[in-house]
């Protein structure tokens, strides 16, 4: 007799493979429709912007924390870009210093945690774990990220009346998290793979981006355009944030995607298509 387990495939497998039947028009909308039932769900039941912030913030510490155990456990940094980390490390430094005075004490201690985890990453990275850093494929310079956002900064500035240093600083880091994760990504499609806990990270980091980029339209719903509105009026730094919110949510998508797939289908690794 056959394996039962074989002959009768778990109902999330079926659902798998409808999906997977269908055309590429039918599940970009399938796509779109669970994307604006998920915000709808989100703007009936999340009543604070504040809890948006936080979970956004928790999702990307667990990826860093993933990355933490990884190191620790498997004694390799195989797969990880040492760019993305330094970039990361760079806009935490930053929106704690904008931060620190600015918001409660529990999101300043969220991002100190991701930045002590970031920090001992790139310690062992550098140092300890050098042998395994696949240094030839993390090979996108860090001034194409950080020389753009700096222009971007620049124009969308919100005056320069006073505290200049942190409302630069604070368009300055948005910009870089928008785009840190591309080295990352550039080193997958170089060695044409992703390491067990590095796709989970990219993941952490896709689910941080929806939290952030779902506040930022339910903002825009509540005011009913009088955000744009702002826009409008001068207040570039607004359009600056949204543009980076939206860059950083739609790169990270279509990994989540294949992400996804991939554990629906059963594979331990994600398979990505020849680009990512």
């Amino acid at each position: 007799m056959g394996d039962k387990r074989t002959a009768n495939p778990t109902a999330l497998k079926q659902v798998a493979r409808w999906i997977r039947s269908r055309s590429v028009r039918q599940k970009v909308s399938m796509g779109v429709i669970a994307a604006l039932v998920l915000l709808l769900l989100l703007k009936l039941f999340v009543t604070s912007q504040t809890h948006f912030f936080i979970a956004a913030q928790t999702s990307h510490a667990i990826g860093i924390l993933l990355l933490v155990y990884k190191l620790t456990v498997t004694k390799t940094c195989s797969g990880l870009s040492l760019k993305t980390q330094e970039l990361t490390m760079i806009f935490l430094i930053m929106r704690i210093i904008c931060y620190f005075t600015l918001l409660e004490e529990l999101h300043v201690l969220l991002d100190c945690i991701s930045l002590a985890s970031t920090l001992w990453v790139i310690y062992m990275m550098r140092f300890k774990l050098k042998n395994t850093y696949m240094q030839k494929f993390d090979n996108m310079p860090l001034y194409y990220v950080l020389v753009p956002c700096a222009v971007v900064a620049l124009i969308g500035h919100p005056g320069w009346q006073s505290e200049v240093i942190f409302r630069f600083f604070y368009m300055y880091f948005t910009t870089i998290e928008a785009i840190s994760v591309l080295p990352q990504l550039r080193l997958i499609q170089n060695a044409k793979m992703v390491e067990p806990f590095t796709d989970h990270y990219v993941f952490a980091l896709g689910v941080s981006r929806f939290f952030s980029c779902a506040n930022w339209i339910i903002i825009l719903i509540d005011t009913k355009g009088g955000l744009l509105m702002q826009i409008g009026q001068g207040h570039f730094y607004l359009l600056v944030i949204l543009l980076s919110e939206v860059v950083q949510t739609f790169i990270l998508a279509d990994y989540c995607y294949y992400y996804v797939k991939s554990v629906v289908e059963g594979h331990r690794m994600v398979r990505l298509p020849s680009l990512v």
